[in-house]
């Protein structure tokens, strides 16, 4: 008998480790230098069989429609993320890919039927991202209104959620006849294999409530660990007393070089000497006028890990001080890390030969890779 599909991101213990955002321009670097990120399809999937050979867990992409502009337009090449998620789980055997989602801008029966497809294509290891919107000049790109407040954004968001969960769990036609959504004689046929995993950003209560309500993994930043202890935990708080158990998820960046000396002096010139200062004000400008993913008391301390990574946890230094630094976030609470680097494919390989083996080491991560070398 064929083994019923499992995402293994449900698998309990295991601390997970990822990707975030391969398929924007820059990664998450606002930088300058000619050796930053480029996202193009094939150091995608140069990337994703790195990351399968290795044994890590996720691929989680940005969707975005317009760059933050700056010299480098930063964010202006950014690959499409259900194509792009289809792609790569048809080259990899292991690694779960997720589907980054915009609400407003795409129809939940339409997103239904792609991811249950991709759920045959992967054998069930397709992940849903979903987002609620709250940038301001992507929504006027495609001609649509931002709602100013958030209860509307995620009153929206959780009726198409909630369509979505429709196709993927009834087995007969039905009509749906909401305050955002008049459908009718709809079925989801085909519907997923085994549950996908649900991923969503949220920084605002009421984000934070449609994240405990719906969602498996619940991301948001790192900043002061002390504090993210304190997040967490009421986090986990909050979604058992609805009844549910939701882990958190965070992003880090990563400079690794063989001494200290050496990875400081590659962020200097690449997160400040050569950062796109332009994009990174951009940037800091909309998440403080339309978003809450960052404390507002704390955003404008962090101008310049937004040039390094977008605002993660820097993990900077040689291997032993950037695997105590994801040991640090395990203690923290967080389940996971999505990890960025100027030049992904590049610096993994330093990264999987020096720092995996100190995790696996420590019991932290399991020893599990493939025989084969990625290509």
């Amino acid at each position: 008998m064929t083994p019923q599909p499992h995402n293994p991101m449900f698998d309990r213990g295991a601390f997970l480790l990822g990707t975030f955002a391969s398929n924007c321009s820059g990664g998450m670097t606002v930088t300058k230098v000619p050796e930053r990120w480029d996202n193009g399809w094939a150091n995608n999937l140069r990337l994703a069989r790195l990351l399968d050979a290795a044994g890590m867990d996720f691929m989680l992409p940005i969707a975005r429609w317009i760059g933050y502009g700056g010299e480098t337009n930063f964010h202006g090449s950014v690959l499409e993320t259900v194509t792009w998620a289809t792609g790569l789980l048809a080259q990899t055997r292991q690694l779960t890919v997720f589907a980054t989602i915009h609400t407003a801008a795409n129809h939940p029966v339409v997103v239904a039927k792609q991811l249950a497809t991709i759920d045959q294509i992967s054998r069930g290891r397709i992940g849903l991202n979903v987002v609620a919107g709250w940038n301001k000049p992507e929504y006027e790109a495609l001609g649509l209104t931002l709602p100013d407040d958030h209860e509307t954004r995620y009153a929206y968001a959780q009726e198409w959620f909630d369509v979505v969960r429709a196709l993927w769990s009834r087995t007969r036609a039905f009509d749906w006849n909401g305050a955002y959504f008049k459908l009718k004689n709809v079925l989801g046929d085909p519907r997923p294999s085994t549950p996908l995993p649900i991923l969503n950003a949220a920084g605002s209560s009421e984000g934070r409530k449609f994240a405990v309500r719906n969602a498996d993994f619940l991301f948001t930043p790192a900043i002061d660990l002390a504090r993210s202890t304190e997040e967490v935990a009421a986090l986990k708080v909050q979604a058992s007393e609805g009844g549910r158990e939701v882990d958190v998820l965070t992003f880090a960046h990563v400079v690794c070089r063989p001494s200290e000396q050496e990875a400081r002096g590659y962020l200097d010139y690449f997160g400040k000497t050569n950062a796109d200062w332009g994009a990174v004000d951009n940037l800091i400008r909309l998440q403080f006028a339309h978003a809450h993913s960052f404390p507002h008391d704390l955003l404008a301390l962090i101008r310049e890990r937004m040039a390094a990574g977008h605002g993660g946890y820097p993990l900077t230094g040689t291997p032993q001080q950037v695997a105590e630094g994801l040991v640090a976030l395990r203690q923290a609470g967080f389940r996971g890390v999505a990890l960025s680097f100027v030049d992904y494919a590049a610096e993994f390989p330093y990264f999987r030969d020096t720092v995996l083996p100190i995790l696996e080491e420590q019991g932290v991560r399991p020893i599990r890779r493939l025989a084969e070398a990625a290509a």
